[in-house]
């Protein structure tokens, strides 16, 4: 088990590598402010509908790895003996990623949905679930023309599917952490879902923004 001090330095890390503004560095290189831009959102999405899908790609990546590298860090700094303290610190460094994503002190907390971020705790918490996971967000993404309604449908799977195959011994923790996990898990997707409230209200009023896959 993971001591209070190790989940707050964890969690710290994590929140510091989350506040690079990737999108906003990015945007201002090509001198746009993405603040100002679409909807006003610095995440990939935002990126590729202002500054074209490459844009969006590499804003997309280097998301993930700022997610990734503190996780693989605090890996290192801690070196797990069992999978449920790998597991523990994966999910709470990526947590606080995330956290640093959506709300950033560099840039007064104006921040994204932090789905990139998310998605890359998936990537590191199971490969094999992540897979799942991002084919749900295609095939929804793609089916409705909405990204949003794509990460809403797969952060709240993530929940409801850690629920069923961690019960089932599915993923890499025991039951000795299990609720523990599905708490942390909860925040995470419930985060994600909240940090779409806006867009839950276009979708309400059919006044979300449709993504052009094709062009």
């Amino acid at each position: 088990m993971m001591s209070i001090q190790q989940y707050l330095v964890a969690l710290v890390v994590g929140y510091i590598f989350g506040n690079i503004p990737n999108g906003y560095l990015y945007a201002k290189s090509q001198g746009v402010d993405i603040y100002k831009e679409g909807s006003g959102n610095p995440g990939s999405t935002n990126i590729s509908r202002t500054l074209g899908k490459r844009a969006g790609a590499t804003v997309l990546l280097l998301d993930i790895a700022k997610t990734i590298v503190p996780i693989l860090m605090m890996q290192m700094i801690y070196k797990p003996v069992t999978s449920d303290l790998q597991t523990l610190i994966t999910l709470i460094t990526g947590f606080g990623a995330v956290l640093g994503h959506d709300f950033p002190f560099i840039t007064k907390l104006h921040g994204g949905k932090g789905i990139a971020c998310t998605g890359a705790l998936i990537i590191a918490f199971d490969w094999r679930f992540a897979i799942v996971l991002l084919l749900l967000f295609i095939l929804v993404s793609y089916t409705t023309g909405y990204v949003s309604v794509g990460s809403i449908v797969a952060v709240s799977a993530l929940f409801v599917c850690s629920a069923i195959f961690g019960a089932v011994g599915m993923l890499p923790f025991t039951m000795q952490i299990y609720r523990e996990v599905l708490v942390i898990v909860f925040m995470i997707s419930a985060l994600a879902v909240w940090q779409h409230r806006a867009n839950i209200v276009r979708l309400m009023q059919g006044k979300e923004n449709k993504f052009h896959f094709k062009k």
